[in-house]
């Protein structure tokens, strides 16, 4: 897929899953489990010690899901998780060396912005989508408002994103959402209660479908 294929592919699906995985063998687990449930879409944060390893290896372990990589803050990163296998970028704020890189490799980038001007100054940058970020300390309503004078612009909430507020954001014109720490958390991961997790995307796919009829018929 080149990087356009990837960016139909991600609002298709409608939700991006936010991995902070240790090893290849919790990263596996953790995206056959989401992708059980509906979401096939993964983000995997390098912060997480090891995971360039993590990303390389399971890539070529996973079968029906796009993994991607996030944190990404400079260009050189941008180029190693290409490398090692990621199909998207998702940076925390406004890098456009991040961006270049990755057109450069036709590779999509979602880049984090907040207020007005920088969601326009990624998007003029070239982003793909633009990730509005803290979502939650935002709402909903602040991406209607961003929607006005801005629609023509692909946004993308990030952050305390859970299967309650998806909906809210998605009627409220967003592309797709990204959910971490709610789909995903370590406690679960470390239990080994992977059923919960496919539980867990279920409900956010069934809450997004739900949402894009309502805003269908609007």
């Amino acid at each position: 897929m080149n990087r356009y294929d990837v960016v139909e592919r991600l609002k298709k699906d409608g939700g991006l899953a936010i991995v902070r995985a240790d090893c290849v063998v919790n990263l596996v687990r953790v995206a056959e489990a989401v992708r059980d449930g509906g979401i096939s879409s993964v983000e995997i944060t390098m912060t997480t010690p090891g995971a360039l390893d993590a990303l390389s290896a399971a890539s070529q372990r996973l079968e029906g899901v796009l993994l991607g990589a996030g944190t990404i803050l400079d260009a050189v990163t941008a180029r190693t998780a290409i490398l090692a296998g990621a199909r998207f970028l998702v940076t925390p704020t406004v890098e456009r060396d991040v961006i270049e890189m990755g057109h450069r490799y036709d590779v999509p980038v979602i880049c984090g912005a907040m207020t007005p001007t920088e969601i326009l100054g990624a998007w003029e940058a070239g982003a793909d989508l633009v990730k509005v970020f803290p979502a939650d300390a935002l709402g909903p309503g602040y991406l209607k408002a961003i929607r006005g004078p801005l629609p023509q612009i692909p946004l993308v909430p990030t952050g305390g994103v859970t299967a309650e507020t998806a909906g809210q954001y998605i009627c409220a014109g967003a592309e797709l959402v990204c959910a971490g720490g709610w789909l995903v958390d370590s406690k679960t991961v470390t239990e080994g209660r992977y059923d919960v997790l496919t539980q867990r995307a279920r409900q956010l796919v069934a809450a997004i479908r739900k949402a894009r009829e309502e805003r269908s018929h609007a």
